[in-house]
């Protein structure tokens, strides 16, 4: 292990800003997720409403998350993420009016679509700030620093949100909860200085905008890692039958569901508190591919559970070695990646990760309509065990990759003319 840098914590000012930033964001982003789903219920009393709330804060993802890549490595960082924040905080007062004035389901839609601009915008340039302010060999533990404030409020946001809707009868409450949070998020991301981008000589061309795409396809290593998350996303997530396992098959009501939900998140964050702790793996890929591995394993246990506790160990343990899987491989991403290329690598990252959710719901929800509930998720759990195996026979070296602090960033070629 390299001591040449003592291990970081929430002591340093940068990665305490980040960290309660991002966990009152992502606070926010669950309050706002549950109150909508409530409040399009009872307007709606359909299925469907709620079913295209995904979709449409999707598309200005998709469409939008090149060109903010490409603006995150053309402005400082800060301020982009500032402005996300600020569009995010628009969007839960535009919802809060919405509900205390019994507006049209429309008006609720067209929030939504700002939620996702904000979400595009955001990615890029709020995963690429501590780079620019860390040393490479700090970027293990300030990742999982940042991982257990989002996984805390992953857990801890959707209950919130539950309870302050209960308690008022009214969705207006939680929207301007949410709203605080991001104003919370943006000032202290005001907290944080103000880096201007990189230089770069390079003229722009559709080349050097697609340069992020570019430059995954010309790192095995990092396309290995991006591989193994999205293959096991898709085929593993089980969070969209939960409700079915919780009525049909443990029979625990919707208090065992809300058990059943947080566990994977505590499950993730108590593995993230661990890594923030410990010292950086020594052999990161290896421990990659072994977190996957147990990820389908603990996804085959809970399939074929009966048994309540015996549900929870699985989904916490599925939880847990997510956590390990999302901090090496954002550290890899970090260190591997030049800074100029920063925010366009992060954009097309968040475009194969968001996607995988979509489409891992789908996959989840389609196995289960064709085959059974049981089957679909130990078939789900097998095929990751499948891919973990081709991702070791595709791409080697990622077994034998060493301490990721030791890696260099390399330039792809359109960087270098």
């Amino acid at each position: 292990m390299n001591t040449s840098t003592p291990p970081i914590d929430l002591r340093n000012p940068y990665v305490r800003a980040i960290a309660f930033g991002r966990m009152a964001g992502v606070l926010g982003l669950q309050i706002i997720i549950v109150a909508v789903g409530w409040q399009l219920y009872e307007l709606t009393n359909s299925a469907w409403s709620l079913g295209i709330v995904g979709i449409i804060e999707l598309v200005p993802v998709l469409l939008l998350m090149v060109p903010a890549g490409n603006l995150a490595d053309r402005m400082a960082r800060r301020n982009m993420a500032i402005y996300a924040q600020i569009v995010m905080f628009a969007a839960a007062v535009g919802l809060m009016v919405a509900a205390a004035t019994y507006a049209p389901t429309w008006m609720i839609y067209v929030m939504i679509v700002l939620v996702g601009v904000s979400r595009a915008f955001s990615a890029p340039s709020v995963g690429t700030i501590l780079p620019q302010l860390l040393k490479p060999d700090q970027f293990v533990h300030a990742n999982a620093w940042v991982s257990s404030g989002s996984q805390f409020a992953a857990a801890a946001g959707p209950a919130i949100g539950g309870f302050l809707i209960a308690a008022t009868g009214s969705t207006v409450t939680a929207y301007a909860v949410a709203a605080a949070c991001q104003l919370v998020y943006i000032a202290l991301l005001l907290t944080l200085p103000r880096v201007g981008p990189p230089p770069s000589s390079v003229k722009r061309s559709m080349a050097e905008v697609l340069a992020g795409f570019t430059f995954i396809r010309d790192n095995p290593l990092f396309l290995a890692a991006i591989t193994l998350d999205l293959f096991a996303v898709v085929l593993g997530g089980v969070v969209v039958l939960l409700p079915l396992f919780a009525k049909d098959i443990l029979d625990v009501g919707p208090i065992g569901l809300g058990w059943l939900r947080a566990a994977p998140a505590l499950g993730s964050l108590t593995m993230a508190l661990v890594q923030a702790r410990i010292s950086p793996w020594q052999r990161p890929g290896a421990v990659m591919l072994g977190a996957f591995f147990g990820f389908g394993l603990a996804t085959m246990g809970f399939g074929l559970s009966t048994n309540f506790a015996l549900s929870i160990a699985c989904l916490f343990l599925t939880g847990a070695f997510d956590s390990v899987s999302v901090v090496v491989r954002t550290s890899l991403e970090q260190i591997i990646t030049p800074d100029p290329l920063r925010g366009r690598v992060s954009s097309v990252n968040y475009i194969f990760i968001g996607m995988s959710n979509e489409f891992g719901a789908f996959r989840s929800g389609a196995s289960a309509a064709l085959l059974g509930a049981v089957p679909a998720v130990v078939g789900g759990g097998v095929a990751v065990l499948a891919v973990v195996g081709a991702v070791m026979l595709k791409w080697p070296q990622l077994v034998k990759l060493g301490p990721l602090h030791t890696l260099l960033p390399k330039l792809p070629n359109v960087e270098k003319t």
